[in-house]
């Protein structure tokens, strides 16, 4: 086992965890690596009919969750950090006992603001496919093995990108970089297959935008499952020191 600190930010989708990524990108100390287990959850779950591209992931990527785990998330980096952009959604059918070696943030966004962006993309979603109730779980699991989680707001973030960034790398334990608030514009290397689906506006970005509250209202056939989300973002930000 390497002395690589591994950094697994959990998060649920259109939830600027690509921008995150990003930023940790532009580390020299850091490798990133893009939903290692994207594969794993389309190959046991419902969400291949229904994801754009499922077929090309399932077909580009490893699809034993814990071979991933074993391989990836624990495996040996060149760098002194290591950081896995993560949907916690994935978490299916695994033993999550793995965290136990990892530091853990769970990145969170006010659910109209995601669900206004994730339904261009899957018109019916549903709990298991946003991930706000799998956030709560994971809290729950890592306060048990006393690992309680890192939990920030993306809305924070776009707000305050520098004080919140240079904060999160206190918590991290790892010193804050001022390149981390900016990129390249375009994809990048370690971009997944899935990236031409889904990082049309983070490859137009060179940094964080700014925070704007969406004005459209979620679709009616929505409304249930926005009020789900919303109670179980409330109840998350209950665990969060701020």
């Amino acid at each position: 086992m390497s002395k690589t600190k591994r950094i697994c930010l959990w998060s649920g989708p259109r939830n600027i965890s690509t921008a995150l990524m990003y930023s940790f990108g532009q580390r020299e100390d850091t490798t990133i690596v893009d939903e290692p287990l994207y594969a794993h959850y389309l190959s046991k779950t419902e969400a291949k009919e229904y994801h754009p591209g499922a077929e090309e992931v399932i077909a580009a990527q490893e699809t034993d969750g814990q071979k991933v785990i074993d391989e990836v998330i624990l495996g040996d980096y060149y760098t002194p950090i290591a950081f896995f952009k993560n949907m916690t959604h994935h978490l299916v059918d695994l033993d999550w006992g793995f965290m136990v070696k990892t530091i853990n943030v769970i990145l969170t966004r006010p659910p109209k603001d995601m669900l206004l962006s994730f339904v261009k993309q899957v018109k019916e979603p549903t709990m298991l496919d946003v991930g706000y109730k799998k956030h709560l779980e994971v809290v729950e699991y890592l306060s048990s093995i006393d690992k309680k989680p890192m939990i920030i707001d993306a809305k924070n973030i776009l707000q305050y990108p520098q004080s919140r960034l240079r904060e999160l790398c206190g918590k991290l334990g790892i010193p804050f970089d001022d390149d981390m608030l900016r990129w390249p514009a375009g994809p990048r290397k370690e971009d997944g297959i899935w990236a031409k689906y889904w990082y049309h506006n983070v490859h137009r970005s060179t940094g964080f935008r700014a925070y704007k509250s969406k004005s459209e209202e979620v679709p009616e056939h929505l409304q249930d499952l926005l009020e789900e989300c919303q109670e179980a973002y409330e109840e998350l930000l209950t665990h969060s020191e701020g």
